[in-house]
């Protein structure tokens, strides 16, 4: 990687998703039996462990460069013959091919910042999807005290050890808007020397537009899906009050 690393290098070394989901994901793959499309499959973190295991898989992403990083790491493992990366949008793309899964892992849903993005994306995904064909998401629960006690404060998110000693701190800085139910955030990674010196500092910044369950079910059922099948954790434990995480599998109407 060099001295200096990427966003692209930052979000792969921390991005460990949610426990379980890359299993989960997998494992719904698997039962598709036919073509798997990876909406915001980011640095590939869960497509190529798909591949791996034998399964077709179209990787979409808006960013080239965590499509670069994916590209390397497909073909670090070998799996590149199977698994093709497209840069796109998914508000609107065609393919040309229909999907027996369509996936939107690690709460990438939320990145659509207005009713009629999640409109436009929901429309693509029906287009695309085979006749039986599912759609699985998660999406983190919002929790009005979470939401009062993150704002506009900085938040130590994780550390990660690297293989040099070094370590890398992940920080969010969270600002709400809760009439529009944006969450912005401004992440910043830090590299850190064995002997505590910042390295490299590199701030990136992000906005997601946080979801209710309820509303959730609304907008899927306006654009023709039913949910079939609702968790509170990858786990498959029921979704109930205390859930944190709404993982969703819906079919078309």
């Amino acid at each position: 990687m060099g001295d200096m690393y990427r966003w692209a290098d930052y979000y792969d070394l921390t991005q460990r998703g949610v426990a379980g989901d890359v299993e989960f994901y997998l494992d719904m793959a698997r039962q598709a039996d036919g073509e798997v499309l990876d909406l915001a499959c980011g640095t590939g973190r869960i497509s190529i462990p798909m591949a791996q295991a034998g399964l077709s898989v179209t990787g979409l992403d808006l960013s080239a460069e965590m499509l670069k990083r994916a590209q390397e790491k497909a073909e670090q493992q070998g799996v590149s013959d199977r698994l093709k990366l497209v840069q796109g949008d998914m508000r609107s793309f065609d393919l040309q091919k229909s999907f027996s899964l369509i996936m939107i892992p690690f709460r990438s849903f939320l990145h659509l910042l207005h009713i009629q993005e999640q409109m436009k994306a929901l429309s693509c995904i029906r287009k695309h999807l085979a006749p039986g064909g599912k759609l699985a998401f998660n999406v983190f629960v919002p929790k009005i005290s979470h939401l009062y006690e993150e704002s506009e404060r900085m938040s130590l998110r994780s550390t990660y050890r690297l293989e040099t000693g070094e370590e890398v701190a992940m920080w969010d800085y969270t600002r709400y808007d809760h009439f529009q139910q944006l969450s912005e955030v401004t992440r910043t990674y830090e590299r850190i020397s064995p002997e505590g010196v910042v390295l490299e500092k590199v701030v990136g910044r992000f906005t997601l537009r946080y979801i209710f369950p309820a509303e959730l079910h609304h907008l899927l059922r306006l654009n023709g899906f039913k949910v079939t099948q609702r968790y509170g954790s990858f786990a498959k434990a029921p979704f109930d009050a205390s859930s944190s995480e709404l993982i969703i599998v819906a079919e078309l109407i």
